[in-house]
């Protein structure tokens, strides 16, 4: 038994869900006011015997009690666990992410990049740094209470400046070279690395410093921007600046912004609108991007309007890149960025800046206008599409042949079949033209297109010790772990089994079918390892399988030690065991709609909230039937081929 179940045996769920959200006891189950959403008639369902909770209004979410803290908190995996182990009594001793000898030396790094940022605030207050605040006040606009909370400073003038006080303190030079503040010359000495630079502290998502950007104050320096180097504490891919400040507002608003540059960011926090962060001028990664899904999955990208920021969502396309040489500066790519919402099952959309003006200069003329250009983003494909007829003639046949040559191939990239008709009709509309037209030849993507699940790094799950105490599972919980066991040693099956339940009309087997969280991280494991094809499926699982999870997997594969030689008697097991968590998944959602229609009906003035759910409970029951003939199919194609 994993220590995660162990962790849900301490920790009645009524009462940790209890002390932040007013719980009355509805039949067997719980009833509230949703916690990550405003609404006036309960629809936040906590269920003990399961030890899971559901919200049923615009949330739409559910999980256990780690996904509940992770949600509430805007924690990753990691972080719950640590907060609900303590809580629970249970000692995660081999639970450490580095070594003792090397978290000291790691916080003595980070303590001094704390005292560095106050140097170069103080060098921002001298003469030297007049010019440096000057241009902050003046051409920047920011006040001296925003300099104050983003930490703003200067880097004097100076080839060694920082070395010599900093020595001078005790730290050696090997220190200031782990933390990015000095360089080394080619005859061993070294220099300040940031000279007669605007300097702006970068921290993680926790508010801990992990090194600096700089900005020139002099034209004729270069590069316009300098990050810290890699280092122990700095990593540029993983990093987005302002998610410390940032992550409660993208929480409260449900939705993150994203702009280029850090001084964009700062000035737009200043306007009031903080849910705004930076990838610091790198190319978008999809850590990045999975670390702002923690927080929300709604991602706006609001770019620059130079040539680069325009254009730079269609550099996926080959006219583009042409266009552009390939030029560095490019960030982000169109194709690449719906494979990401894709994998993410996130909701990636894009705002242009208006009049030739960055996203600073827009919020400084009109605060109101930038709300209305974030409340307007479009999506990918849309944008896409508006961007290549833009002063264009649409009237056009050679033009709409290729505006449709090259927004086709990102339709037919989405995975999801609504959305690419959709998408098709928008276009057909957009260039007025019979949607027969475009669904020829070319409107097939020259990359085969494979299931693309929700991946998530299996390093986001750190190690636990192995488990001490055994448990009281659910049924559900049971069901799962079968599904899981027989999955862990024959990962090959999950595709098959894919079309297995397609063939019965059902969904594809997602992690949203297992409603615990450490079932979840281990099916997204299994997925990934067929995702990828430098090594076998087992390999990869057992090569990538966090620590935390070792225990778990020995268990299940335990379990399914004497394994049904014949494949198709191993999915027909697997699909009766989807059939039946969807089965009792479902059946406990119409019996806690059904109370909460009852709740509406029986408070008078809530006939569309009643309505509603009586119609979503209609949904739920006609989805069991489905279920029901699927299996009722799968049972008859059972006997025929006996």
């Amino acid at each position: 038994m994993s220590q995660l179940d162990e962790i849900k045996s301490r920790i009645d769920i009524v009462d940790l869900i209890g002390e932040s959200v007013k719980l009355r006891r509805t039949g067997k189950n719980y009833s509230g006011l949703c916690p990550f959403h405003n609404e006036k008639t309960p629809s936040f369902i906590v269920t003990p015997d399961r030890q899971t909770w559901h919200c049923f209004g615009q949330c739409n979410e559910g999980g256990d009690i780690f996904r509940f803290v992770m949600k509430k908190e805007g924690w990753d995996f990691k972080e719950a666990l640590r907060f609900l182990a303590e809580r629970a009594g249970v000692k995660l001793e081999a639970y450490k992410a580095e070594k003792p000898e090397d978290k000291e030396a790691h916080e003595r790094l980070r303590g001094l990049l704390e005292e560095a940022l106050t140097f170069y605030r103080y060098h921002l207050s001298t003469p030297a740094g007049k010019f440096a605040l000057d241009y902050i006040h003046d051409k920047r606009h920011l006040t001296d209470a925003t300099i104050e909370t983003f930490g703003l400073g200067y880097a004097p003038d100076s080839w060694d400046a920082t070395l010599a006080h900093f020595q001078s303190k005790g730290f050696t030079s090997q220190e200031l070279m782990d933390v990015g503040l000095v360089s080394q010359r080619d005859n061993g000495g070294f220099v300040d690395r940031f000279r007669n630079r605007l300097m702006i502290p970068i921290r993680d998502e926790n508010g801990k410093m992990t090194g600096f950007g700089a900005r020139i104050l002099d034209p004729n320096d270069y590069p316009k921007f300098m990050n810290s180097p890699e280092t122990p504490l700095f990593s540029k891919s993983r990093l987005l600046y302002g998610l410390d400040r940032a992550r409660k507002p993208i929480r409260a608003a449900n939705q993150a912004v994203i702009v280029e540059g850090y001084l964009d960011v700062i000035a737009v926090h200043q306007a009031g609108f903080e849910n705004v962060v930076s990838p610091m001028g790198t190319a978008l990664t999809e850590d990045q991007l999975r670390l702002l899904k923690r927080f929300s999955p709604r991602i706006v990208l609001a770019l620059d309007p130079d040539a680069a920021g325009q254009k730079a969502v269609l550099s996926g396309l080959a006219a583009a890149r042409q266009s552009l040489d390939h030029a560095d500066e490019l960030r982000f790519d169109a194709r690449g960025l719906l494979r990401h919402e894709a994998r993410l099952q996130a909701d990636l959309r894009v705002a242009s800046m208006p009049d030739e003006l960055d996203p600073d200069e827009i919020v400084q003329r009109d605060a109101g206008q930038w709300k209305s250009l974030i409340e307007n983003a479009q999506p990918i494909v849309v944008h896409v599409m508006e961007k290549l007829a833009a002063g264009r003639d649409l009237e056009d046949a050679k033009v709409k042949s290729e505006i449709a040559g090259q927004v086709l191939p990102l339709i037919e990239d989405l995975p999801n079949p609504v959305e690419r008709d959709t998408y098709r009709q928008r276009l057909a509309r957009f260039l007025k033209v019979d949607e027969r037209s475009l669904s020829g030849p070319q409107a097939r993507s020259p990359i085969t297109r494979r299931p693309r699940p929700r991946v998530e790094s299996p390093a986001q799950v750190q190690e636990l010790p192995p488990p001490v105490a055994k448990v009281t599972l659910s049924p559900s919980h049971r069901i799962e772990a079968h599904i899981l066991s027989l999955l862990v040693r024959r990962p090959d099956l999950l595709y098959r089994l894919d079309r297995y339940l397609q063939e019965a009309a059902l969904s594809r087997m997602t992690a949203d079918d297992f409603g615990y969280t450490d079932h979840q991280v281990l099916f997204r494991l299994v997925r990934q390892s067929l995702e990828q094809d430098v090594h076998d499926a087992d390999q990869y699982l057992r090569q990538n399988l966090p620590s935390s999870l070792e225990s778990l997997v020995d268990e299940l594969a335990a379990q399914a030690a004497d394994l049904d030689p014949v494949d198709d008697r191993l999915l027909e097991d697997l699909f009766r065991g989807v059939v039946k968590i969807r089965h009792m998944a479902l059946n406990e959602s119409v019996n806690q709609l059904r109370f909460l229609q009852e709740e509406a009906q029986q408070s008078g003035d809530q006939d569309l909230r009643a309505a509603s759910y009586r119609e979503m409970v209609q949904q739920h029951t006609m989805l069991l039937r489905s279920l029901d003939q699927a299996q009722l199919k799968q049972n008859g194609r059972r006997k025929e081929g006996k």
